[in-house]
Formats: structure tokens, C-alpha cells, sequence
């Protein structure tokens, strides 16, 4: 596959992975930044090599060949984001765009290696699952902070939303993966929340609360 290709490819996986249903030419436009009419011709391709079930005006789906295409990328963006964390020091919001690039790289005997290397592990620095050799993921139970109840306590386990913006936000707040989170109040009026990380209070909106993951403990 071409570099676009597998962009596309991984950017329906993610929303079909969200959504559980068929996606749409224009969902996959307004994903990638790109006119309808390019999504059209691009879906006729990855149908071609049979990484997609296309049938035009009723959405996409991803074959089980382009399901585990697409999460062989996703493998390698997120085992190349553990390594530029783990052993290059970059900070968790630097790391995204690099691995955009990585991530295209052919090599499977790299990419085990380099899981092997990193300790095969199951997240990368978001929280996020990383697929086996095989393509099978590990879920985990979680909800978002917003779901949790005054006085509940939770583990930050992820982020849904992992731009720079708002992984800067979390730095400035020190809220990171593992950090213990306790809602002491939440605000009828607007839903935000008042929590506990560690032993520092902060007000969070409700904005960010939705976009935090957590584990009950």
C-alpha cells in the first residue's frame, strides 16, 4: 500500500472502531481534511485490493483483511510513540506527528523487534491499546471522569483526546497516566467538576472531564 492509502485505511478503521457501524464518504472527508469526490476514488482502490466493502450512497466497511492491515499501523504508531516516550524522552505531546511518519515503515522484523525491545507493551503513552503480532487487543474496562459520581475515585487510564493542546493542559494540571482522581463536587449548572489529583484540588470543565479516561478503584 501507498502512504495515503494506509492513511485512509487507519482513519476508517478508527471511526468504524468508534462507531461499530458503517462510515460514511463524508465522515472520512471531514476526517482526513479532504474533498468527498478524493475519498471516492481512494474507497474504489482499497476495494480493488479488498481491504474494503464499498458500495457507493451505503458507506464502508473494513474487510477482516483490511481490519488487520489497518491495525498492524496502528501497531506501529503506537509502538514508536512508547519508544520516543521511553527511551528518547519525549514528552507525551510531541509524539504523535512523529509517529505518523514511522508508522509507514514495511519492516515486520523491525516492528517485532522493536516490541520485543520496548518490553511488548499493551499501551502506549495515551493509554492506548497496542495490537499483538496478531493483531489482537487487550480492552479495558473504562469510563470517561465525567461518568463518575461525587466523592467516586478513579485512575486516569487515558485520553480521548491526545492533540497537543490538550495533553499540554493535563501537564499543566499534573494529571498523567495513573494519577488518582477524586470528584469532590460537580456543578449542576454546567457540569464541571471539582477534583482532587493527587493531593492538589482543581476545577475541571466538563469538556475535559469527557475527554479524561478513568478506572474505578
Amino acid at each position: 500500500m501507498t502512504f495515503s492509502e494506509e492513511n485512509y485505511l487507519k482513519t476508517i478503521y478508527h471511526i468504524t472502531a468508534a462507531s461499530g457501524v458503517e462510515v460514511s464518504t463524508n465522515a472520512i472527508a471531514e476526517k482526513m481534511e479532504t474533498k468527498a469526490s478524493s475519498v471516492t476514488d481512494m474507497l474504489k482502490k482499497l476495494a480493488e485490493k479488498e481491504l474494503i466493502v464499498y458500495k457507493k450512497y451505503q458507506g464502508v466497511l473494513l474487510t477482516e483483511k483490511g481490519k488487520l492491515s489497518a491495525k498492524m499501523i496502528v501497531r506501529k504508531h503506537r509502538l514508536w510513540e512508547v519508544f520516543l516516550v521511553d527511551k528518547l524522552q519525549f514528552s507525551w505531546d510531541e509524539v504523535h506527528d512523529i509517529a505518523e511518519q514511522l508508522e509507514h515503515i514495511k519492516s515486520e522484523k523491525l516492528i517485532n523487534k522493536l516490541d520485543n525491545f520496548l518490553g511488548n507493551p499493551t499501551e502506549d503513552p495515551h493509554g492506548d491499546p497496542i495490537p499483538d503480532a496478531n493483531g489482537k487487543i487487550n480492552k479495558v474496562e473504562k469510563l470517561v471522569l465525567a461518568e463518575l459520581n461525587e466523592n467516586q475515585t478513579g485512575i486516569c487510564i487515558g485520553v480521548k483526546d491526545s492533540s497537543t493542546q490538550f495533553l499540554k493542559y493535563l501537564d499543566k494540571n499534573q494529571i498523567t497516566l495513573g494519577s488518582k482522581i477524586e470528584v469532590l463536587a460537580k456543578e449542576e449548572f454546567d457540569l464541571s467538576l471539582r477534583i482532587k489529583v493527587e493531593e492538589k484540588a482543581v476545577t475541571v470543565s466538563n469538556m475535559i472531564a469527557n475527554n479524561l479516561y478513568v478506572k474505578i478503584v
